[in-house]
């Protein structure tokens, strides 16, 4: 559960009245997508609707009723966050917006190559790009929307291309389980070879394939590995 001091507002005004629940901000965007992905004991630092969370105003349990049509307090919490507004301090804002600005930074850097070399751009320049374009990170809007809002803007000024690779491995048995970890969330397709070697199929970004393959044969030597 989340602490009263971490805690942020989210507020909707309906029917004259103002109604409120105490959220843990770090969980909005998970729970906005899917709220069942969600522990409501772990989102709300109190699992009640409030009129005014800061002074212990509640509203009845009628006037739920008349304006939500329940009193489920998932649903209520849903429809607060889906029809109303986060409020924040300054310092909750910056914060936010600064890690929600790293994630999408890492999300293109991890993903995206400069497609006259086929490698991925340094960070820095990522950063850079994103400092001289201003882009306006929104805290609450998912990292998947806004690195294709961002990549439209960084575009003319550094050029981005997502591309995926296929590769195929043939990894020493004794070196399984050190690869295949990081390795199993892109395997397409595996088996096992009669001298007892693992041989796999995957896909990932090209932004990532150098990293990997030198993960791969760092940890297990003797592997084997192909672009397909």
């Amino acid at each position: 559960m989340v602490s009263l001091d971490d805690a942020v507002l989210a507020r909707l005004e309906k029917g004259g009245k103002r109604y409120e629940v105490l959220v843990d901000s770090e969980l909005v965007d998970a729970f906005q997508e899917n709220p069942e992905s969600v522990n409501i004991d772990d989102f709300l630092a109190i699992d009640e609707v409030f009129h005014d969370a800061r002074a212990g105003d509640r509203p009845t349990e009628e006037a739920l009723t008349s304006n939500f049509d329940t009193l489920d307090i998932v649903k209520l919490t849903q429809i607060i966050l889906d029809r109303g507004s986060i409020q924040l301090t300054t310092n909750q804002r910056k914060a936010m917006v600064e890690t929600k600005r790293q994630q999408i930074i890492h999300e293109i850097h991890s993903t995206a190559v400069d497609p006259r070399t086929k490698s991925p751009h340094p960070r820095t320049r990522i950063e850079l790009a994103f400092e001289e374009s201003k882009f306006n990170v929104d805290p609450f809007k998912t990292v998947e929307v806004q690195v294709k809002e961002a990549v439209a803007i960084l575009k003319p000024m550094i050029p981005l291309s997502f591309e995926d690779v296929r590769l195929a491995f043939r990894i020493p048995a004794g070196g399984y389980q050190a690869v295949h970890q990081f390795l199993r969330s892109h395997v397409e397709k595996d088996e096992w070879l009669s001298n007892g070697d693992w041989a796999c199929v995957i896909e990932c970004s090209a932004a990532i394939k150098d990293s990997l393959v030198s993960k791969v044969l760092g940890k297990a030597k003797g592997s084997e590995v192909k672009e397909i």
